[in-house]
């Protein structure tokens, strides 16, 4: 029997490879991508990570294992640092207005905050897409960085390659097949269709900073 994960990663592949084609990633990617696409991107990012990690506590808050409590706290715990620290490297330390917060980002974290009304196992898996697309895309155009002479988006790019990150994405994806394993049949297919509705969310928060994406009222 696959691991949930994979079965999950699978069924989410094609999104991902859309993520990859997006002119967003594959601009950032070269260093050509536009500095107001980008900051319009960690703006809304910031705003994102925010709620991301109000939402990795309440997760821990409910996992029935003392050591994934613990990991998802320090989960929260490493978002907040990383929100503060691109934030000083890009935004100068400007904290945006969280009236700001786009129709993508709202909807993003608005479904990512009503998955708490679902079982541990679907608000668990809702947040792995943040985790591991991020990883995925930050490792590709790591590799890729041979070429590229002083890309203006290298401290992103080194944030979501660190080893750090590899670590916290392995365990997430870790506790989540825990989780998978001692689930029904049922909420097992539940995670998965969550974690796929995420990953279409990860397209769409880039695909919005892409657009400029404003309120149209």
């Amino acid at each position: 029997m696959k691991r949930w994960s994979e079965e999950a990663w699978e069924a989410a592949e094609g999104i991902y490879d859309s993520i990859t084609r997006h002119p967003f990633v594959t601009q950032l990617a070269d260093g050509t991508l536009s500095r107001e696409k980008f900051l319009q991107y960690q703006r809304q990012d910031s705003l994102y990570i925010a709620e991301y990690s109000r939402v990795l506590a309440h997760i821990a808050s409910r996992l029935p294992v003392m050591d994934q409590t613990a990991d998802f706290i320090k989960f929260a715990g490493d978002g907040v640092y990383v929100e503060r620290a691109l934030h000083e490297v890009f935004l100068d330390g400007d904290r945006p207005d969280p009236s700001e917060m786009s129709p993508a980002c709202l909807l993003y974290t608005s479904l990512l905050k009503a998955c708490s009304y679902s079982s541990v196992e679907v608000e668990a898996a809702a947040v792995l897409p943040c985790f591991w697309v991020y990883l995925r895309v930050g490792l590709s155009i790591a590799e890729k960085q041979a070429g590229v002479a002083d890309n203006p988006y290298k401290a992103w790019i080194d944030t979501y390659s660190d080893p750090a990150f590899v670590e916290s994405t392995r365990r997430a994806i870790e506790i989540c097949d825990e989780l998978a394993e001692a689930a029904t049949p049922e909420v097992r297919k539940q995670m998965t269709e969550i974690f796929v509705r995420c990953t279409r969310m990860e397209w769409l928060f880039w695909d919005s900073a892409w657009n400029l994406e404003q309120w149209k009222i």
